[in-house]
């Protein structure tokens, strides 16, 4: 069985999102999040198009090799445009995660309404061999609530943002985590831990 999560693309205060997110507006006035993919002159061997820095190409693909599904939120599906009826990852297959019917869900998606631990548990049988990834600040969280997650990857950007959708939301407990990697490219530092139970 593979591991669970989370690799998100952060400011340095802490959001996902700028202001004002949402379908046809993405990730409102917080897009230099992801200027690192095209920030570079290395192909991505995972997602065309994309052309990182070398360290960035390196971390990055090695977490993208490793996922085989990825449960996302229904705020991050809908911002995304349902994710034009696939999923954000070219080969792997997206569970979506929400608390009402989502109309637009099609054969190449599943929709989980019963709450995080069978979003995950239809994940995991969904990867066979390869990692869950985790998709949203609410999925994230709920996950974490849950101890569902191994590992927490922070792409930080320098930058801060002021507003938007956080990474985190509240929390019952700590959650530790030990660094596995710190990783300092151009535009981003990527931050990889493990969860410790």
């Amino acid at each position: 069985m593979g591991k669970v999560f989370s690799a998100h693309a952060v400011s340095v205060d802490g959001y996902i999102t700028g202001r004002d997110p949402g379908a046809g507006r993405g990730l409102g006035d917080g897009t230099m999040l992801f200027d690192w993919y095209f920030g570079g002159n290395t192909p991505s061997r995972v997602f065309d198009g994309f052309r990182l820095s070398e360290p960035s190409a390196r971390v990055f693909d090695a977490l993208a090799a490793r996922v085989g599904a990825i449960v996302a939120g229904r705020n991050t599906y809908e911002d995304s445009e349902h994710f034009g009826g696939g999923g954000p990852h070219p080969s792997a297959r997206l569970i979506v995660l929400s608390r009402r019917p989502a109309p637009a869900i099609t054969e190449r998606q599943t929709l989980v309404t019963t709450g995080i631990a069978d979003a995950v548990a239809a994940a995991r049988a969904a990867a066979g061999d390869k990692d869950v990834g985790l998709m949203g600040g609410g999925v994230a969280t709920e996950a974490l609530k849950a101890g569902l997650v191994d590992e927490v990857v922070l792409h930080q950007v320098p930058i801060l943002l002021g507003g938007g959708r956080p990474f985190f939301q509240s929390l019952p407990e700590h959650v530790r985590l030990r660094l596995v990697e710190a990783v300092p490219a151009p535009g981003v530092t990527h931050l990889h831990y493990a969860v410790e139970r």
